[in-house]
């Protein structure tokens, strides 16, 4: 026999390997260096990075109601995108003044389309600009909404103005955005300045002008406008005329000319400095109004570094800044990534260790010991791998890696047991390693890519539940095949020389193979397999009755979609109703932040008034710009402490703010989904839709594993008072309806009229009316407007009326859409939820009008997606495992009884998950579709075993048994080191639930391998029991 070849001339890898020792030692070595390195250089973050195929477009058009904006702004851009090939839906408010527009592309748009799809939205929106009214501001993109910032810091200070702040705050994002990994750095919280020109009513009249006149003189005076260019003989010369605002005493000097007089501004009007009044957002920290600086970091970027190069800036930085400044950090991505990744490192360290002693005590210590070696080589490999295809640690990769562990010896136990078994018959080192290669070496890989092809359907999945989890089949694919090739090449060389040759006896014949499998417990266990060979009828019928009765189970599995996450942070939204004004809303966010004062188990708390808190968390449900609004982000110092805190933190705000909606909820895993019970009721018309919601609420409230039952928009409720203009009375004045607006306007919340240029900046020049006239409604009548015949009451060109107007209307793809929502109570899982409450709307949806529907939204329906995307791979999956299986075996009958032994795992999935009360979620489901690829694994090695044994002259019965009983250990091992590794992932809110069901489904399948699957064989290919050998059938030459 050749070095390289087995005994029938075939090339031999192991062979190979042995006979070039020096070569494999030096390529191993070189691999496991790089490895080592390229794990120091992997990028961490805390999730997997994934597209967030979502834009937002803005539009504000001031003085227009919500109606009017709908109407005339958010249904004409929304029926022109409808237009766009990758839409999958619009989602839509209109408030008064504003319209936004959320334009989600569909899940399945490949990533390299989204920024074409980006500029098509753009240019689609371009095209109907001239359609929209004149007066709009806007429309703004935002397709940057899924930036995550990874270090928010805060600056305040007693004493020092906002635009101090701001100043200091260039100051450091200049600095900032030279620290490597950068790539931009964002305010929050920070005010817009003015400058206001404040005049009386009384002033105006006196003076027999209108805003109108005041606001074009202001402008025309601080215009920037071309004024010519001297061309001489040489060159050009530029005239630059002056007069432009150069600060506030310029501004007061400048004299206006109207109606044929002069008037020095600051002699008419009161002239002040100030920020946005009444204020559009606020954040805070201890209390304090502060302003917020977010740190981005580039793509592909490593959040560790450039979380220790932002530390060692901010200490610099600090160490500068004047007394009384000060910057504190409120949220670390790079902080809670580490503790991530330290999490599950240990996890990963504890899973290796249970591996190696499962391998020492299972296989003895030098055979352990070759098992051992080989994990920190596949190790390194596997980082290698994930370096050149640049997958980085997050906890989707590093909990895989987990799992991959129990996996990932199994060759390895096969190989050097089937190697140590040769070695115990008497065979020398080099023909017992070419020999376990020889007959296991394709089984082996067939079922390592038979395992493979079982995560495919994620690698292929398209949808961003799909992107989030890729990495499980990645890190899965390249751990695998990894350790096959250490099990064909690693193992035999350390085999070699780890392994002890038995010593032959003196009395034993040169080809004498001793009988290992002679002891009394591998009698016992050939009973045992006989009997269920020879009762095979039995067997089957208690399998299938098994399998039955867990489906039956798996009915009362509590579903889920992802887990709530691992980090400390709770978030309080706090909405007031609509037409609430920001003030209101900072006064009802103070009372909180009273509340938590002292709280031991709070690290630190910052809240945001008038929005939700920037993406700090990539799957965080961010919350936009509302004046209603405040959300919290309250750090705890544990997990424990974060739970004892919601324990109180529940029901003080039920209790002491009933008169505000609250939500208290926890950061989320995967894509993100807000309210885990939802169904959207769409229609036509506003006040149908409401009543059909009103009795979905109802519908829901009576469930009793619902809470906190909500709409994502009341009644109308932004109260209003229309000034009804007298047309023919304003026609004698000689007014129009636009004087009166450009009146009013100026005398309540005033107007631009010009822009103050202070150095980069653009400060907004403000007319309005005095504090003590824009605050009563009562007064407005009694104010004088001036006209061409002198000035009159405001009354006497109209009469007010009291109204009542929605705040917001909300809408899907161009249809009126009311979103009722809710949390769940204890340990519900809100697609439990939401199926129950769905079969009690059974009535309501037999009665709705024509047009009229209700859906379900939420974690149901984001779940849906993610399995849809699944499910459609799954054929992929069955034609690769089908491939493999047909290649191994050559059957369709023996393809076809493997196949068949998949599903039958599920027994132990059920049970386990009852058992412990886990739910069954996306992330499970996954794992439950690899484990079938691990039952079929097992399942081929053990029929090509049989197979080898009957074409050697075994009968069938005594091949059978006796396969089954010679790959006993390799099976029981691989399902021990399998099931024991994956201990570490039930401390896992994300993968506890997998491994739970893993558990049991690798248990339960390896006993079906064990006494089912010889069972089936018997009875698939009819084996009689007169099929054998008096003697016992593992004796002998049954070491093959």
């Amino acid at each position: 026999m050749s070095a390289a070849h087995d005994e029938e001339g075939r090339f031999n890898l192991s062979a190979w390997a042995l006979r070039h020792q020096a070569l494999v030692v030096f390529l191993i070595s070189l691999a496991t260096a790089f490895g080592i390195l390229a794990y120091t250089k992997l990028a961490q973050s805390e999730d997997p990075p994934f597209t967030f195929r979502v834009m937002v477009i803005r539009t504000f058009w001031p003085g227009a109601t919500a109606r009017q904006v709908q109407e005339e702004v958010t249904d004409r851009i929304g029926r022109k995108l409808q237009e766009t090939p990758a839409i999958d839906f619009l989602r839509s408010y209109s408030r008064p003044g504003e319209s936004l527009i959320f334009f989600t592309m569909k899940d399945s748009a490949p990533v390299k389309d989204v920024p074409q799809t980006w500029y098509q939205v753009r240019k689609k929106v371009g095209d109907i600009g001239q359609t929209l009214p004149q007066s709009i501001q806007g429309p703004y993109f935002n397709d940057e909404f899924g930036d995550v910032y990874t270090n928010i810091y805060t600056l305040e200070g007693d004493g020092f103005s906002a635009a101090q702040l701001h100043d200091y705050a260039d100051e450091l994002r200049t600095v900032l955005l030279r620290v490597p990994g950068v790539a931009k750095v964002d305010y929050f919280g920070d005010p817009d300045q003015h400058i206001y020109v404040e005049i009386t009513n009384t002033q105006l009249t006196r003076l027999g002008i209108s805003p109108t006149q005041l606001a074009q003189a202001i402008s025309s005076q601080n215009s920037v406008s071309p004024s010519g260019t001297l061309t001489t003989r040489d060159d050009r010369v530029f005239v630059r005329p002056t007069g432009q605002f150069t600060d506030l005493n310029a501004l007061a000097d400048t004299l206006i000319r109207i109606n044929g007089r002069s008037f020095r501004l600051g002699d008419i009007a009161a002239i002040k400095r100030g920020y946005d009044d009444p204020p559009v957002t606020q954040m805070r920290f201890q209390g304090k109004p502060v302003l917020g600086i977010g740190v981005t970091m580039q793509p592909g970027g490593d959040v560790i570094q450039l979380g220790k190069a932002l530390d060692a800036k901010m200490t610099e930085l600090q160490a500068h800044l004047p007394a009384g400044l000060k910057l504190a950090e409120v949220s670390s991505m790079p902080r809670a990534v580490s503790r991530s990744v330290d999490d599950f490192l240990e996890a990963v360290a504890e899973a290796v260790a249970i591996v190696l002693v499962v391998s020492l005590v299972s296989l003895g210590v030098r055979t352990g010991m070759v098992v051992v070696i080989s994990i920190p080589v596949v190790l390194a490999a596997t980082a290698l791998c994930m370096y050149l295809f640049d997958i980085g640690l997050h906890k989707v990769s590093l909990g895989t890696l987990v799992l991959a562990l129990g996996l990932l010896v199994d060759d390895a136990i096969i190989a050097v047991e089937m190697m140590a078994v040769k070695l115990e018959q008497g065979w020398n080192r080099t023909r017992a390693a070419a020999y376990a290669y020889t007959s296991t070496a394709f089984p082996m890989l067939t079922g390592t890519l038979v395992t493979v092809s079982g995560f495919l359907p994620i690698a292929l999945a398209k949808s961003s539940t799909g992107e989030y989890t890729r990495s499980i089949f990645e890190v899965s694919a390249i751990a695998l095949i990894a350790s096959w090739l250490a099990a064909v090449v690693l193992i035999p060389m350390l085999g070699y020389h780890l392994l002890p040759e038995r010593k032959r006896q003196a009395h034993e014949p040169d080809d004498h193979e001793h009988d290992i499998y002679g002891t009394r417990f591998y009698r016992r266990l050939t009973g045992w397999i006989s009997w269920c060979v020879e009762r095979r009828f039995v067997v089957l019928a208690i399998t299938v009755i098994l399998f039955v009765v867990s489906l039956a189970g798996f009915t009362l599995v509590p579903q889920q979609f992802f887990p709530s996450s691992d980090r400390p942070e709770l978030l309080v939204d706090v909405r007031l109703p609509e037409g609430a004004s920001f003030e209101a809303t900072l006064r009802q966010a103070q009372r909180i932040e009273k509340a938590l004062e002292g709280r031991p188990e709070i690290d630190h708390a910052v809240d945001f008034v008038g929005t939700g808190a920037p993406r700090f968390y990539l799957p965080l449900d961010q919350q936009l710009q509302q004046p209603n609004f405040a959300q919290f982000v309250i750090t705890a110092k544990s997990i424990e402490d974060r739970e004892k805190l919601a324990r109180w933190l529940e029901p003080k705000l039920r209790n002491d703010f009933p008169a505000i909606r609250t939500r208290l909820s926890r950061l989320e895993n995967g894509p993100p989904v807000g309210y885990p019970v939802q169904f959207r009721v769409s229609g036509d018309d506003i006040a149908t839709v409401r009543g059909i919601a009103e009795r979905v609420a109802a519908t829901m409230r009576a469930n009793q594993n619902t809470a906190n039952v909500q709409f994502d928009w009341d009644e109308p409720a932004e109260r209003s008072v229309r000034f009804e203009v007298d047309q023919k009375k304003a026609r004698e004045l000689g007014v129009t309806s636009t004087d009166v607006s450009s009146f009013l306007a100026m005398t309540l919340s005033g107007y631009t009229v010009a822009q103050y240029r202070e150095r980069d900046k653009l400060i907004s020049v403000d007319l309005r009316a005095p504090k003590n006239e824009r605050i009563d409604p009562s007064q407005l009548l009694t104010l004088a407007m001036p006209t061409p015949s002198g000035s009159v009451p405001l009354g006497t060109l109209g009469r007010m009326r009291n109204d009542l107007e929605y705040g917001v209307i909300w809408e899907r793809d161009r249809q009126p859409t009311i979103t009722v929502q809710s949390d769940v109570r204890g340990n519900a899982q809100g697609i439990d939820v939401t199926h129950a409450v769905d079969r009690q709307l059974a009535q309501i949806r037999s009665t709705l009008p024509v047009g009229y529907r209700i859906e379900i939204g939420g974690s149901v329906e984001e779940s849906a997606k993610g399995q849809t995307s699944i499910n459609a791979q799954m054929p992929i999956m069955v034609i690769a495992v089908l491939t493999l299986l047909m290649i191994q075996l050559q059957s369709f009958a023996r393809v076809l009884m493997v196949v068949l032994t998949a599903p039958l795992g599920l027994i132990g999935v059920v049970a386990t998950l009852l058992l412990f009360g886990k739910p069954f979620g996306f992330v499970a489901m996954l794992g439950v579709i690899a484990m079938f690829g691990i039952i079929m694994r097992n399942s081929v090695i053990l029929v090509d075993q049989i197979e080898q044994d009957i074409a050697q002259g075994h009968k069938r019965f005594d091949a059978i048994v006796g396969a089954t009983v010679r790959r006993f250990r390799p099976i029981t091992l691989t399902a021990a080191a399998a099931v024991l590794a994956l201990i570490p992932l039930l401390r896992s809110n994300f993968f506890g639930p997998m491994a739970t069901a893993l558990m049991g489904g690798i248990t339960s399948a390896t006993v079906l391998t064990l006494f089912y699957l010889p069972a089936l064989y018997a009875t698939w290919f009819r084996v009689r029991g007169d099929e054998r050998d008096p003697r016992p059938a593992p004796s002998e030459h049954s070491g093959n």
